[in-house]
């Protein structure tokens, strides 16, 4: 990765296509530059005007008294190409091309344009932001070299946040969000078209910069992974947390119609476990991005070891508050914390005798006589290892209220401890107060609990991913085998996967032997054909057959169709027919963006219509499939049911776990495989076992 401090701090910047009216794009950089304290050499470039908004003009960069050190391009085309050109001859650092009509448009001379600004760039090792961006802005330095309305309508302030975006818009959105609520941003970057420095290669510069506390984040695609988890690597080791938006869209992101784990592993659930896996909270929508920036900034950075009595505490003036916000907490899962014989001692002190020293804590209308209450009550209530998080609604307050007192204990608290507080308070003018104080102020409880939930489980998240191994570099985008059933079977037993027994049989005859050879039990009859995945669509597959006649009368229907669909080299598969188990399933394939996947979750038929799936990124631990099993929706299933034993979810994890590290094994020719359904039984040490399976292999590798 590159050093790229010189777009932030600058000595010189030249503007080319300069503009004496401050409004237009090429007039914006050059008033920002002015008037927000960049103390560096401004040169803009117009062959048109002798000077431009007060400094003098040139006809062109070579005509600049230095080689500056970044350089802003607004003119469009060709021209701007050119530019990019004759900046990397003269030794320029960097550019800026803010002119579109490249590589975003569907136009090949656009696409043509754009890769020749990049070749010019590497030529000399110039980097380049853009094009087709809104601009770099780091008013830190007061190097805006961008032309974002934004910065006129919410006027900057240096600050802890850094925002970075492909996008401009999103760049501006959450700039604005945090700027009207009075939070500086120290970097607002917009990176357009990233067809050289990219949105995640810039966030980890901004990153790395000690004065950053967190991170914004808005991603179109993500192309690169690897330069993301150098971002949350850098991140990680400076405690800055990271909140990211991005479409989840990965090229090309569904492997074959083959693999069932193509399909479930959508792009979307593949980003998801991609951010998890580096301890990067996503966003799901544009105010999700600094939804909770007050209580990132608030210095609980170090959470305390939570225990499984862990959980939130709530503390209110109004009863009713603490109800709604315990049932908030409750919609989010999020625990309430059981207080200590100590911590309930020290309430009943503080507060009336009529006042709930119970969790949620309501202090009552005494507040009003007495405002030291939650003086009192917040201290010991912080001192209880059990409280990992706090919640205090004010829902009323203001004349008769010493709201600056409470304002002030609720402050110092925050500040005091490594439990974040969420204040709820629904009077704005009040809220003004507790936000001047320092505070993270929402409108309501639902709002306080939801930034709360987001802010806590980030933080274990984060603490999760420290120490992990980085992702598999394993990539395949050639073509691909398909296996049939009997040799996909025998590829997961030798990776030590239980799979069901199957015998192939060529014909009628050796079908029946082979049921007969099974001491009559009842079997299962199946097409075994590689040109054939989903064989229960076309009537290959037979169930619970208990006689020899139904046996060969079922061998020689399934024959007969693979012959009327022209499949010449087709067999029957005679299985043993398991039953009485819960039926899930596991999966893993190639995404050509991320690399080795696996899925585990529900399975059967419904995994089609209704997939209930956790993906997970190899290399991963038992524990963490452990934990992923836990979030499925099937979870309570899998526990002990009136009476019966819970499911043997280590046989089901460790299926997950060998298909993972066969993933990411050097030599794996393995390109996908589904193991659907897995029959999961209940006892300890009952076991699991795969009883149909469909595995892609790299073309020509044997199995």
């Amino acid at each position: 990765m590159t050093e790229l401090s010189f777009f932030h701090t600058p000595r010189s910047v030249a503007v080319i296509g300069a503009s004496d009216n401050p409004d237009k794009i090429g007039g914006r950089p050059i008033r920002y530059m002015t008037t927000l304290g960049y103390t560096g050499a401004v040169y803009p470039v117009n062959p048109s005007r002798p000077t431009i908004q007060g400094l003098p003009a040139f006809g062109s960069v070579e005509d600049l008294p230095e080689v500056p050190d970044v350089v802003v391009v607004g003119v469009p085309g060709q021209a701007a190409v050119d530019a990019v050109t004759t900046c990397a001859e003269l030794g320029v650092r960097g550019c800026v091309v803010m002119s579109s009509g490249f590589g975003e448009i569907p136009d090949p001379d656009g696409r043509r344009r754009q890769q020749e600004m990049v070749a010019a760039a590497r030529r000399t090792g110039m980097r380049l932001v853009g094009p087709n961006t809104q601009g770099l802005a780091s008013f830190g330095s007061g190097a805006v070299l961008g032309f974002s309305t934004m910065f006129t309508e919410a006027p900057p302030a240096d600050g802890p946040v850094a925002v970075v975006s492909q996008s401009g818009a999103m760049c501006s959105v959450p700039y604005g969000a945090l700027r009207r609520r009075g939070i500086g941003v120290r970097y607002a970057h917009a990176t357009g078209n990233d067809a050289d420095v990219g949105a995640a290669e810039l966030a980890a510069a901004v990153v790395a910069d000690p004065e950053v506390r967190l991170l914004v984040l808005y991603l179109e695609d993500i192309r690169d992974p690897a330069s993301v988890e150098r971002l949350a690597e850098i991140a990680a080791r400076r405690g800055v947390p990271v909140v990211a938006l991005s479409g989840g869209r990965s090229a090309g992101g569904q492997r074959a119609a083959a693999s069932h784990t193509g399909a479930l592993a959508n792009e979307t659930r593949v980003v998801d476990a991609f951010f998890e896996r580096l301890g990067i909270w996503r966003a799901r929508g544009s105010a999700d991005l600094t939804a909770a920036a007050e209580l990132y900034l608030q210095g609980a950075a170090t959470p305390r070891e939570r225990s499984d009595s862990s959980g939130l505490a709530i503390v209110s003036n109004s009863g009713a508050i603490c109800v709604l916000a315990a049932d908030a907490a409750a919609d989010r899962g999020l625990d309430l914390a059981t207080f200590s014989p100590a911590t309930r001692e020290r309430l009943d002190v503080a507060l009336p005798a009529f006042a709930a020293t119970a969790n949620p804590v309501d202090v009552t209308a005494a507040l009003m006589t007495d405002s030291s209450l939650f003086g009192k009550v917040l201290p010991a209530i912080g001192a209880d290892p059990g409280v990992d998080a706090c919640v205090v609604g004010i829902p009323v307050a203001g004349r008769g209220y010493d709201v600056a007192a409470i304002a002030a204990d609720v402050a110092a608290f925050a500040r005091g401890g490594d439990v974040p507080v969420a204040v709820a308070i629904a009077q704005p003018e009040i809220g003004e107060l507790f936000r001047r104080a320092g505070l993270a102020v929402f409108d309501d409880e639902n709002a306080a609990v939801t930034a709360l939930a987001q802010v806590t489980r980030h933080r274990a998240a984060a603490g999760a991913a420290a120490g992990r191994a980085p992702l598999s570099a394993r990539r395949y985008a050639g073509p691909t085998d398909t296996l049939d059933e009997a040799r996909s079977l025998a590829t997961l037993v030798g990776l030590g996967i239980e799979c069901v027994p199957v015998t192939r049989c060529v014909d009628v005859r050796t079908a029946v032997a082979a049921f007969e050879a099974l001491g009559g039990s009842p079997v299962v009859v199946k097409g075994c054909t590689a040109a054939i995945t989903h064989k229960s669509d076309m009537g290959l597959v037979r169930l619970g057959l208990a006689d020899a006649g139904a046996v060969s009368a079922a061998a020689a229907d399934v024959l007969d169709i693979m012959a009327y669909n022209g499949i010449t080299d087709g067999s029957v598969l005679v299985a043993p027919m398991l039953s009485g188990a819960l039926e899930v399933m596991v999966g893993a394939h190639l995404d050509p963006v991320f690399g080795p996947v696996v899925v585990l979750g529900a399975g059967g038929t419904a995994v089609e219509v209704a997939p209930d799936v956790q993906v997970l990124l190899p290399p991963f631990t038992a524990e963490e499939a452990r934990a992923a099993v836990g979030s499925l929706q099937i979870a309570p299933l899998l526990g002990p049911v009136r009476g019966s034993a819970a499911a043997d979810l280590d046989a089901w994890v460790d299926m997950a776990v060998r298909l993972g590290d066969e993933m990411v094994r050097p030599g794996s020719r393995m390109v996908s495989a589904d193991a659907n359904p897995v029959l999961l039984r209940r006892g300890e040490g009952a076991g699991a076992v795969a009883v149909d399976a469909v595995v892609l292999v790299e073309r020509g590798a044997r199995s």
